[in-house]
């Protein structure tokens, strides 16, 4: 049988080294189902329940591996599908290809049965390169575009194969005018600005007194750098969500989190810094920086689109966060006076201490942050952790200390819900020895989580360690939301759109051969993490939580109080129950313990 354009793109997709494929099949992508049929072995096939997970599955395995995730599905509503999940790769900058079926190019036009514009509609997601296959001798082209663009541009692309051109015999391009003659291959290059940027950068570093750090994913990699650079500086390091697991939260200087779902140090340390270095973020929330003109700043990114966006930068330095820091090192006077260390380091000490405090406040049934408390104690040095959108990415990203060897990841720009799972997937198959940890709550689980834990019953027994443990907290609402509605616009919780149906999550698990454990006694919380680590099959812990513990931000303005109150009084069923819990947290702010 002659090499189909099907086969040529798989082939030449291995020859970029890449491994395997999440996707959902349908008769509009059979060319491209039937080739990777033929490359079994050599390439594999992920079936997914649903192509969302699909995305967030080639989403988690960029962000995990730092290669081209790919994810393929069929013509019309498949391709559809995939959208959500490609926007969280693109708003998250991940290299992600898609590949999507099309109906055969002469019923295009027609009005044909699952036909869209999918160029029009993949346009905005995948800008940078989207492009439909309409000849043999073009495929090899828009393969290597398409992934050297993922990788040079850190976003999302997208190959359309009308299903007529997916069976015809490949052709190579000829040596004529017009063809195209494209290569296999990408290498990324070190990006350092120039010494005269350099050295503005650490004249206005030097003159700081109270220099602030923030981190973000674009510091993965430097994380020896940042924390030398902090010590030079006397300074504090926060971290926005992505950027969560590039230092251990063991460091006396490191704050955590950063913004609504941040910490009290953090938020003390961007009211008072008099100079702000920010590396490698696109962190959104201005209400958590300096106010302008209170702080001198200077930015590190490797896109130069994300320079002086957050903040109005006095420097604006394009390059790799390791090897910019590494030439700014040289040119930074080491500070003497550590009254600003000093005075970070209290900060964090207390804050661990109202974090412990808020753990062990009773609650009914259970305190969500005793379950992340307990968590944290038990997470194995190597755990790949994934949280999905919501009250847990509060929990996960103030109550779990990041430590050195972990890794860990949630949708941050597109806080999109569902991602959990597919990420977990992922990490499971990139890194099968490693135990694989989803923070999820019972929305996500309802919406996409169930489904997903119906791939992981297809595929655990292939990877070499079962650790796949996912966490559920069932508060039998939609929980950020509902505190959203009461802090944001004063409205007492809307229980026909927030209330959540009772399903039991732990014996749906069991359904699928896991280990399922519901849990709502709060002695019972210690003892059921222990067994779920320690068991040889993916297990499902269902806590059941009291939805009003309150994810308070770092800092309550006048107008969260007020509209907080005010939907107090308006009625909220649980009035009497938030406010009583709420005023233990705000309590353990100024006396814990």
């Amino acid at each position: 049988m002659s090499k189909t354009v099907s086969d040529f793109l798989v082939s030449r997709l291995q020859d970029w080294g890449v491994k395997r494929i999440y996707g959902y099949p349908g008769d509009g992508i059979n060319g491209v189902i039937g080739a990777l049929n033929r490359a079994k072995g050599e390439m594999d096939f992920i079936q997914v329940r649903h192509e969302e997970t699909a995305a967030f599955a080639a989403c988690g395995h960029a962000k995990f591996t730092g290669e081209v995730g790919i994810c393929i599905a069929t013509s019309g509503p498949g391709a559809i599908h995939l959208l959500n999940g490609l926007y969280d790769a693109k708003m998250d900058h991940q290299p992600v290809l898609a590949i999507v079926g099309q109906q055969a190019r002469m019923a295009l036009g027609g009005r044909y049965q699952q036909e869209v514009d999918l160029t029009t509609l993949f346009k905005d997601v995948a800008g940078s390169f989207v492009q439909m296959c309409t000849d043999p001798r073009q495929i090899r082209q828009l393969v290597d575009r398409a992934m050297r663009i993922a990788l040079t541009e850190r976003t999302v692309t997208c190959i359309i194969l009308p299903i007529d051109v997916q069976e015809l015999p490949y052709e190579e391009p000829p040596h004529i005018h017009g063809s195209v003659h494209t290569s296999v291959g990408y290498y990324q290059p070190k990006i350092i600005p120039d010494e005269a940027q350099l050295k503005r950068a650490a004249d206005i570093l030097n003159a700081g007194e109270k220099v602030a750090i923030l981190i973000g994913a674009g510091a993965i990699g430097a994380a020896d750098e940042v924390t030398e650079i902090a010590e030079l500086l006397g300074a504090g390091v926060a971290k926005a969500l992505l950027g969560k697991m590039v230092l251990p939260d063991d460091l006396p200087f490191v704050t955590g989190a950063i913004g609504l779902l941040g910490t009290e140090p953090s938020w003390n340390m961007m009211t008072e810094c008099d100079t702000l270095l920010m590396i490698g973020s696109g962190f959104p929330y201005s209400e958590f920086l300096p106010r302008e003109g209170k702080a001198k700043g200077v930015q590190i990114d490797i896109d130069g689109k994300m320079l002086g966006l957050r903040y109005p930068m006095d420097v604006h330095l394009q390059g790799d966060a390791k090897i910019t820091l590494r030439a700014l090192m040289p040119l930074i006077e080491r500070k003497d006076d550590r009254d600003w260390r000093n005075k970070i380091e209290k900060w964090n000490d207390h804050w661990w201490k109202v974090l412990d405090a808020r753990a062990q406040n009773e609650a009914h049934p259970i305190n969500p942050q005793m379950v992340f408390w307990h968590l944290d104690k038990l997470l194995p040095n190597d755990a790949i952790i994934t949280a999905d959108s919501g009250s847990t990415a509060a929990w996960y990203a103030r109550d779990i200390k990041a430590r050195t060897g972990m890794m860990g990841t949630l949708s941050g720009s597109l806080a999109t819900m569902c991602p959990g799972i597919g990420y977990s997937l992922a990490a499971k198959f990139a890194y099968p020895n490693r135990p694989a940890i989803a923070l999820m709550g019972d929305g996500s689980m309802q919406m996409q989580g169930i489904n997903g834990l119906i791939t992981v019953a297809k595929y655990w027994k292939e990877w070499t360690n079962p650790q796949f443990i996912v966490i559920v907290i069932n508060n039998r609402d939609l929980n950020m939301v509902t505190w959203e509605q009461r802090v944001m616009e004063g409205d007492p919780k809307f229980e026909d759109s927030q209330d959540m149906p009772d399903f039991h999550l732990a014996a749906y698990a069991q359904l699928l051969g896991f280990e399922g454990i519901r849990i709502s006694n709060p002695d019972e919380i210690e003892p059921a993490l222990q067994k779920g680590m320690a068991a040889t099959k993916p297990v499902l812990l269902e806590f059941m939580t009291d939805p009003n513990v309150a994810p308070l931000p770092p800092h309550i303005t006048f107008k969260e109080a007020k509209d907080f109150m005010l939907s107090m009084v308006k009625g909220d069923k649980n009035a009497w129950d938030i406010i009583k819990q709420t005023m233990k947290e705000v309590k353990d702010s100024y006396f814990p313990g």
